[in-house]
């Protein structure tokens, strides 16, 4: 991980919510290193990119190019999505968890007079709530609501086995209602499994009152015993807040989209649930008015369902007609060749992932507000430290690579509004320079970057606000002297590296202006100055990689690739060749005299074009 890297990691991860959810680790080809869950996203993931850690820790850490995070409405939704994605992705850095159990649900069975159970296994039969941390929070939770409804807690079936044997010691005590000893009414028995469902469903602040309320008569009346059982029933019921809404039925698949409109920017976020589970994340960011047209709107949709994988149900976040939801869905219908039913849910589950979603795009809309608001406080501050004239809007940073004398290259990398625009680099290929010569190729490169100002072509018809150079004060005299030779004025400063490659300071060409106390400038122009060096070595490695396969040789007439390799393992390197006579070359065995004087032709033509 480069310095960069780590910095914008950092970065990103301070802009995060202090909310629940899920965050994903992944390497610079996008594979998913490590998943984790937190109650406060910022401080966790914050943690990884500050102090120390062990040896397993920072060798993960290394590896890390990006991260991507879910919002969750509770902990254990996140935990319950966490134990989702590590079992579906199986993350080398989760190695320990892949085989972890399935968490614990409360199940309410499908019977005639049905009962509590806790299970880690969720079927199609019953109703089940959950999932819950462990299996000691789903007893406590079972045993609450058993007591508080008076609801048995035995193995024992009814109606089948009641009157057969003796009822237990709860019965005695007034805790059950003692469906071994008679039967209630099936309605009443119905009516109290509805009042359970609605408390295990969350709606549980004024049975919590009620029973604190009935636990400070007892205390009261110094029945102490009393009211210790129903503190602890009312702090069970509390823990029953927490229940996810993550894991729906296994027989659900589904996607839910939201939409989130700032002043600055509009973001689709869509959560995919498949075969019960929430297993994928996707953010598109746009324009603030890219999709105030619904016709827009669906148009992307249908866009991405195209190569995509159509769920038969499709959850909408966001006001849409009756005739619009109509026309998306037939469309779908026709690319899946099923019906596909596109909604809009105003309660229940299907509503709470339409929220999760609504919390998603939000969360990616303050992100990016953050990032612009942080780079266009660099390109101000940049700015003042350098005395401009004007805010740089365009900033072009320039880097010479080269391999050995034939292979010289500058590059062009652009910053616009603070920000890498990669559409817009450019390359220049050296072709006047005697051999390495980096001031000559950045004064080359200058000169014809210079002519095409004004001129109306992509990327080089706008002059910059601002050009950096790799390198110190020769380079910026090389590019200053370049810009007056073209009549063209434009601030030039260099970027001065230290002793360990790294940007310490910005030249004019007289004086250094140090940046390195400058945190989040040092970060933008470090950013800058890589990814000019990594563009200008891309290209020559490129054009390296080019010759291993072909020579430039074997485009001298009678020269094929046999006598190209023989040249070369015998005089070592092009430039060698170069300098040879036609008598020299025909000293070498395979080497005709028509073959020498086509080699020397051929180099002086080269030396000519330079001059």
């Amino acid at each position: 991980m480069t310095e960069e890297t780590f910095l914008s990691l950092r970065r990103r991860a301070a802009d995060l919510p202090a909310e629940p959810g899920v965050y994903i680790m992944k390497d610079k080809n996008g594979a998913i290193l490590y998943v984790g869950k937190s109650r406060r996203l910022r401080n966790r993931v914050s943690s990884y990119f500050v102090g120390t850690h062990n040896r397993k820790t920072e060798r993960m850490i290394s590896r890390v190019a990006d991260f991507d995070t879910v919002l969750c409405h509770t902990e254990i939704e996140a935990l319950t999505l966490e134990n989702i994605l590590i079992k579906k992705h199986t993350p080398p850095y989760n190695i320990r968890l892949k085989d972890a159990k399935s968490y614990p649900y409360i199940k309410i069975t499908d019977e005639e007079y049905p009962r509590l159970i806790v299970t880690r296994n969720r079927g199609e039969d019953g109703s089940y709530f959950g999932p819950y941390t462990g299996m000691s929070d789903a007893y406590a939770a079972q045993e609450a609501v058993s007591r508080i409804f008076r609801l048995p807690t035995c193995r024992r079936k009814f109606p089948e086995d009641t009157g057969r044997g003796r009822p237990c010691l709860y019965a005695d005590m007034g805790r059950c209602m003692a469906l071994c000893r008679s039967l209630p009414p099936v309605e009443e028995y119905a009516a109290r499994i509805r009042d359970v469902r609605r408390v295990l469903d969350g709606h549980i602040g004024a049975t919590v009152a009620e029973i604190e309320e009935k636990m400070r008569a007892a205390a009261e009346e110094e029945h102490f015993e009393e009211a210790a059982r129903l503190r602890d029933s009312a702090a069970a019921l509390r823990k029953l807040r927490g229940k996810q809404r993550v894991v729906s039925s296994p027989s659900v698949s589904l996607d839910a989209i939201a939409l989130y409109a700032g002043e600055t920017a509009s973001v689709l976020s869509l959560l995919s649930v498949r075969e019960g589970m929430l297993g994928n994340k996707r953010d598109f960011l746009f324009s603030a008015d890219a999709l105030t047209d619904p016709a827009a709107l669906f148009a992307f949709l249908t866009g991405i369902y195209e190569t995509a994988c159509i769920p038969r149900l499709i959850l909408l976040d966001f006001p849409a007609e009756e005739e619009e939801i109509a026309e998306f869905s037939d469309t779908l219908a026709s690319l899946a060749g099923q019906r596909i039913e596109v909604a809009i849910p105003r309660r229940g589950e299907k509503k709470k992932l339409c929220e999760m979603a609504a919390a998603n795009a939000r969360h990616r809309y303050e992100r990016h507000t953050a990032e612009e608001e942080r780079d266009d406080k660099n390109c101000l501050r940049l700015a003042s430290l350098l005395g401009l004239e004007v805010v740089p809007e365009r900033i072009e940073a320039y880097d010479i690579s080269e391999w050995g004398n034939e292979y010289i290259t500058a590059s062009m990398v652009v910053a616009r509004s603070g920000r890498m625009r990669p559409s817009e680099y450019r390359l220049f290929r050296i072709r006047t320079t005697d051999g390495m010569d980096d001031y000559g190729a950045m004064r080359e490169a200058l000169l014809r970057r210079a002519a095409h100002i004004g001129d109306g072509s992509p990327s080089l018809g706008e002059a910059p606000d601002l050009i950096l150079t790799d390198g110190g004060r020769g380079q910026v005299h090389a590019a200053e002297e370049a810009l007056s030779q073209a009549g063209v004025s434009i601030p030039v400063f260099g970027m001065v590296k230290d002793d360990y490659h790294k940007t310490r300071a910005l030249t004019d060409g007289e004086g250094d202006i140090s940046i390195a106390k400058e945190q989040g400038l040092y970060s933008f122009i470090y950013k800058i100055q890589e990814e000019a060096h990594r563009f200008a070595v891309k290209s020559v490695q490129s054009a390296k990689r080019k010759t291993l396969h072909h020579s430039s040789l074997e485009e001298i007439p009678g020269i094929g690739p046999k006598k190209a390799r023989l040249l070369l393992s015998h005089f070592g390197s092009l430039s060698g060749i170069s300098e040879l006579s036609a008598e020299e070359l025909t000293a070498l065995r395979g080497i005709r005299a028509t073959d020498a004087e086509a080699i020397v032709g051929y180099f002086r033509k080269k030396k000519e074009k330079k001059t």
